[in-house]
C-alpha cells in the first residue's frame, strides 16, 4: 500500500471518527449526563489520529510529494491537531452538560471541516510539484 493511500484511509477514518464523537457527545448532552472517562480517551485518540495523519503528510512531503495546496493542508492539519485538546483546556476539564454540548458542536465542526478539505482537494492527490 502506498503512503498516499494510507493517508487517504486515515483521513477518511478521521472524518467518520469525529462524526461519531460528535453524536456521542450530543447524546450525553441530550441526556443531561456528564462526560465519562471513555469520552476523554476518545478525545485523546482523535488528537492522536490527527497527529498521525499530519506525520504521514510530512513523510509524503519529505518524499517530494505535495498536495495541490500544501500550505493550506498543513494549516488545517495543525488546527485539527490542537482544537479538541484546546477546548478541553479552555473548559478546564469541565464534564457537565454544557461541556458535552461544546464538544459535540466542535466534533461535528471538525468532521465538516475535514470533509470540506477532502472535497476541495486539500488532502490530495499527492504529486510531484512542477519543475
Amino acid at each position: 500500500m502506498a503512503l498516499a493511500d494510507l493517508h487517504a484511509i486515515l483521513f477518511n477514518m478521521y472524518i467518520l471518527y469525529m462524526l461519531a464523537l460528535g453524536i456521542w457527545a450530543g447524546s450525553m448532552s441530550a441526556r443531561d449526563g456528564s462526560i465519562s472517562g471513555g469520552f476523554w480517551g476518545a478525545v485523546a485518540i482523535s488528537a492522536s489520529l490527527a497527529g498521525v495523519i499530519l506525520l504521514v503528510g510530512v513523510a509524503l512531503t519529505l518524499q517530494g510529494l505535495r498536495p495541490q495546496r500544501a500550505l493550506l493542508y498543513f494549516l488545517y492539519m495543525l488546527f485539527l491537531l490542537v482544537i479538541m485538546p484546546g477546548l478541553f483546556s479552555l473548559l478546564r476539564g469541565r464534564d457537565d452538560r454544557n461541556a458535552a454540548l461544546a464538544f459535540s458542536i466542535l466534533a461535528l465542526f471538525n468532521a465538516s471541516t475535514a470533509f470540506s478539505m477532502a472535497q476541495r482537494s486539500v488532502t490530495g492527490p499527492w504529486s510531484m510539484p512542477a519543475a
